[in-house]
């Protein structure tokens, strides 16, 4: 079962990558400035691999949906100071909760895992230059 994955995740990898709506590429030039105003903070999740390409993973952030992403993009939302929680969705659901402070950004990566029928997300939550060496790596997709 685990090589039949395997070859299908492949497959879909070599036949083409799903796509997402992306995000206005001025946006996306701002947004990598990584600058957020005093009174707010901003949350980067980003997925910068392309292992799982053609796979869709849904992103909620304190239960509303915020968009979805797809090998080598990043969503980004600026967010009241405090506590939230960022989820993933695919085949599997995964959580990190953040304590966002004025005027900071926190970086999340989205990783790809294999699932059983389909790919596995897992979230982490990383330091200032893993985060920003992650975004540089992807584009902007749409959020809602």
């Amino acid at each position: 079962m685990q090589k039949l994955f395997i070859t299908a995740l492949i497959a879909a990898s070599l036949v083409g990558c799903a796509s997402v709506p992306m995000g206005d590429p001025k946006r996306d030039a701002e947004l990598k400035t990584f600058t957020v105003p005093a009174s707010k903070a901003g949350v980067y999740i980003y997925r910068n691999e392309s292992m799982g390409g053609a796979v869709k993973m849904d992103v909620e952030l304190d239960g509303q949906a915020i968009g979805q992403t797809v090998a080598n993009t990043y969503l980004y939302k600026e967010v009241t100071p405090g506590k939230h929680t960022v989820t993933s969705k695919a085949e599997n659901s995964d959580s990190v909760e953040i304590d966002a402070k004025p005027g900071k950004l926190s970086y999340i990566w989205q990783e790809v895992k294999m699932g059983v029928l389909y790919a596995r997300t897992k979230l982490h939550l990383v330091d200032e230059a893993e985060g920003k060496k992650g975004v540089l790596e992807t584009n902007l997709a749409a959020t809602k």
